[in-house]
């Protein structure tokens, strides 16, 4: 929709036949506009549907808006068939006509009734019994109204183009979801997720039925944007329900995979508790060993298996029994979790009470090491260290063992031997009457 040019002095011949011709192409645009906005999908709709809301008001006032345009459009048609008429009077126009062409044209000679203006929208709506336009003016009151009302048209258009479908999407996602949900007997009031998918079915059916009756309530205007429907759907209720449905879908695939899984799960249980019970018993039994045959030693009491996992473990399987699916699949979680923790429990236990029984054999390896070293020295027999020796060796293999005491005679034996083979001469020096005096001071 174009724009006339400015007033001016009586028009000559040329200038009045350029204006008709720019005036008959604006005549032309103006109507395919208008048409085409006649014609519009989403018009067609508005017309059609039970609005509500900011919607309802907008759409009245496009109404009217649209009733005025064609009002205004007639006038101009007439005002333009008026000037060419005057013009086709005679090949030559006089002055007369130049100057009634000159003020139809270029003047304010374009009247709108009153009757045209009674239901036009703020602040077209005068009250007045008529009004005057020139046809510049006239074309510029056009033009906006056009464009306001083509906003409104292709906001709406937008919105229901886009929501609807989507929301219709979703429901059929929902509603497989739900089936699903209830085939694993996840449903509203004994489950989280049946709650939540309850939750979902309500926003969606009111979102929907929001979107149809308001569109424009979920619109968002696109900022320094002045072209007709500049913006987008607003989405945010949308977006955030189809996550709310995702969350609950992995929910629901984590409950299925555990009505797959659940006999191996099971089995698996059983068998690591079995473990930490068995371990449990070798540490009993390990402690009793430990304090026939060590002396002096603290050992830690050994604790008897849980009854509360054994009985989690039969409630599960009952729950898997009984097909309880939603409730087995937390509690299986959370048994995989403790049997691991009472197996590690079982284990440290087990390596607590056998410490001792470590370090005496730690003890006897170092002691049979420095003999083995001493024996390729050649000092097997030296009669001072085969004392320490025997010493060592008693209370390393008596029941039940000190094991200060004996680590004390280890460390003799070492230092001996060291002090030995550091100086292998010594023997031929001393005599073994050095070794009886050292080993009676």
């Amino acid at each position: 929709m174009g724009v006339t040019g400015p007033p001016g002095p009586v028009m000559d011949r040329d200038e009045v036949d350029r204006a008709l011709a720019r005036l008959g192409q604006e005549h032309e645009a103006i109507e395919t506009s208008l048409l085409a906005l006649q014609d519009h999908a989403g018009r067609r709709l508005l017309e059609g549907a039970r609005l509500t809301g900011v919607t309802e008001e907008r759409w009245a006032d496009t109404e009217a808006s649209v009733t005025l345009l064609w009002a205004y459009f007639d006038a101009y048609s007439d005002a333009l068939r008026a000037a060419r008429e005057i013009r086709s009077r005679r090949r030559w126009s006089s002055r007369e006509d130049l100057v009634e062409l000159t003020e139809l044209l270029r003047g304010a000679s374009v009247t709108v009734a009153g009757a045209a203006l009674a239901n036009a929208p703020a602040p077209h709506g005068t009250g007045r019994l008529s009004q005057s336009f020139s046809l510049a003016g006239l074309v510029d009151r056009m033009n906006e109204l056009y464009a306001s009302s083509l906003d409104m048209v292709v906001a709406a258009d937008a919105v229901w183009s886009a929501l609807p479908a989507r929301i219709d999407l979703l429901a059929a996602e929902l509603r497989r979801t739900r089936q699903l949900a209830h085939s694993v007997g996840v449903r509203p009031g004994e489950h989280p997720a049946g709650d939540d998918l309850e939750h979902i079915t309500h926003t969606l059916t009111r979102l929907r039925e929001q979107v149809v009756s308001d569109p424009l309530a979920f619109w968002v205007r696109a900022q320094g944007s002045s072209a007709p429907g500049g913006g987008r759907p607003d989405t945010t209720v949308y977006d955030r329900e189809a996550r709310a449905l995702e969350d609950v879908r992995r929910e629901i695939d984590a409950v299925l995979t555990v009505r797959q899984d659940a006999e191996k799960r099971l089995v698996r249980l059983r068998d690591v508790l079995s473990r930490a019970d068995r371990t449990l018993a070798e540490a009993r039994a390990a402690r009793g060993e430990v304090l026939a045959k060590i002396a002096a030693t603290e050992v830690p009491v050994v604790g008897g298996p849980p009854t509360v996992l054994q009985e989690q473990l039969a409630t599960a399987a009952e729950y898997r029994r009984q097909a309880q699916w939603h409730r087995l699949s937390p509690l299986l979680e959370s048994l995989e979790q403790k049997a691991e923790d009472e197996l590690l429990r079982a284990r440290e236990s087990l390596g607590a009470v056998t410490a001792p029984l470590a370090v005496r054999a730690e003890l006897r390896g170092r002691l049979d090491a420095y003999k083995a070293k001493v024996a390729r020295h050649g000092l097997a027999e030296d009669a001072f260290l085969v004392e320490r020796y025997d010493a060592a060796r008693r209370m390393l293999w008596s029941a039940p063992c000190d094991l200060r005491v004996a680590e004390q005679a280890v460390l003799r034996y070492q230092r001996a031997a060291a002090e030995l083979l550091a100086a292998p001469h010594a023997a031929e020096r001393g005599g073994p009457e050095d070794h009886r005096g050292e080993q009676g001071s």
